[in-house]
């Protein structure tokens, strides 16, 4: 079964997808095709990841047609600005093994982002690109890019799971029509999520576990999610949530879990910000 938001131009993307951060490229795809045959029909990478090429090689031997598919991938900082941006937008066809990508993303808000999205607004018009957005854009920067680009924003994938909901965020992103996306929906078992008791009991009460819980809790906050894993039996897990529903107590219930703050990192952090350049040297 799969579920879908309609983005504001149209253009349907499955609620759960995929996604292939840390996945080794060696193994990126096995793991799509394990993915695509466990039902899967959104798949979410990125230039940085170095695994587009596994995503493409498991698209293309799915048997599955393109049109069912939804790639995603980011572009990065070091291709950051409308030249390079441009060219990469290519290599990562090519490397997808496709002749467009379903969303688009701008990964960091670092560099000439708006050069990037110049060149992501070309690529959509050009049809390159069914749907462009970004990714790790708080509020300010996101507010800043969305009046002064020509085709607005349609998603922004931010960290967001149980500890950290981005409620303000979230309002802010309907207020513009960006549909909320999440990475990181279980904090990658950071603050102990897994065996978390409000979880473990809400999930004993659905007989569900607390990752399914998780991505209920996310899904029913509109918010689009896209788990990661490398075994079989996990992925057939966490696609299995559209078979409940959480009762309004036990989403309130869980909301009092939100910390407010990231479990990784903040882009507000000079620290964070060094960090994010050290890597692009």
């Amino acid at each position: 079964m799969t579920e879908y938001v309609i983005l504001q131009n149209g253009v349907r993307m499955p609620k759960l997808g995929y996604g292939v951060y840390q996945v080794d490229p060696a193994e990126c795809e096995r793991c799509v095709s394990d993915a695509i045959a466990a039902g899967y029909r959104s798949i979410d990478t990125a230039q940085a990841y170095g695994n587009e090429e596994g995503v493409g090689e498991a698209a293309a031997k799915s048997g599955i047609p393109r049109e069912e598919l939804f790639l995603t991938t980011k572009i990065w900082i070091t291709n950051a600005g409308y030249e390079k941006a441009k060219r990469s937008i290519d290599v990562s066809l090519q490397k997808l093994k496709t002749d467009y990508i379903d969303l688009l993303l701008i990964h960091q808000p670092f560099n000439d982002y708006y050069g990037s999205y110049r060149a992501m607004e070309e690529a959509y018009r050009a049809g390159k690109v069914r749907a462009i957005g970004v990714s790790n854009f708080y509020p300010d920067r996101l507010i800043d890019l969305y009046h002064f680009v020509e085709i607005p924003p349609m998603v922004n994938q931010i960290e967001t799971h149980p500890f950290h909901q981005q409620a303000k965020a979230h309002e802010i992103l309907k207020k513009y029509r960006i549909q909320h996306e999440s990475w990181g929906p279980f904090a990658e078992g950071k603050k102990g999520l897994f065996t978390h008791p409000v979880l473990q009991k809400i999930g004993e009460k659905y007989g569900k576990s607390v990752a399914q819980v998780v991505l209920r809790f996310l899904l029913q906050s509109d918010v689009v999610v896209i788990p990661k894993s490398t075994h079989l039996e996990r992925m057939i897990e966490n696609r299995n949530v559209f078979d409940f529903t959480l009762a309004q107590e036990d989403m309130d219930l869980i909301r009092t879990l939100d910390e407010q703050e990231s479990a990784f990192f903040s882009h507000y952090d000079p620290e964070t910000v060094e960090w994010f350049m050290q890597l692009v040297r």
